[in-house]
């Protein structure tokens, strides 16, 4: 079996991409998914994909969502052997410590360009510090994410992809749930 994570792009956060994980569970279930289960209310989703690739994963739940639940929407899904190196690759590893709720990993579809972080890091206004990790960015708010100038907006526009973070905190309760 293949453990795997999904997470969804702005799904229940700030009143926008309402989607109760009761639905998406059900959605996944009815795909022949297994051992469906959710983490938290903000569209993440773990599962036992078989023999799917998480590249078809992503395909697969993100044209369920369109047409069951009308939600546009990116979805980014890992190997749960992924998120564990993901975890240990982490290079702000005090940070992860001691202030868990401020460090933050965006998971991308692709690799952005060798340049790109050095570009997003010199346009960074405040204390934030961006480091790459292939299709994942590793980032630190300090000062917290909500008074934080460094936007999706920035990431998408120096990084040319979309993509969807969650905080350490998640990120470690992910690789719990997936049991590997």
């Amino acid at each position: 079996m293949s453990v795997q994570v999904a997470l969804l792009r702005a799904v229940n956060v700030g009143g926008t991409g309402k989607l109760p994980m009761a639905d998406l569970r059900a959605l996944a279930t009815k795909l022949g998914l297994r051992n469906v289960r959710t983490l938290l209310q903000s569209g993440n989703l773990i599962f036992d994909a078989g023999s799917k690739t998480p590249g078809a994963m992503e395909k697969l739940l993100e044209a369920a969502c369109a047409t069951k639940f009308s939600l546009q929407t990116e979805i980014y899904v890992r190997a749960a052997a992924e998120i564990d190196e993901i975890i240990a690759r982490n290079p702000f590893v005090k940070e992860a410590k001691e202030d868990p709720g401020h460090l933050v990993v965006l998971f991308m579809r692709t690799v952005p360009a060798a340049n790109a972080f050095a570009a997003l890091q010199a346009a960074i206004k405040g204390r934030e510090r961006v480091r790459s990790g292939g299709r994942h960015a590793y980032i630190v708010y300090p000062d917290g994410i909500g008074r934080s100038k460094l936007t999706s907006a920035m990431f998408t526009r120096h990084l040319a992809t979309p993509g969807t973070g969650r905080n350490w905190n998640t990120l470690l309760k992910l690789a719990a749930a997936t049991g590997e």
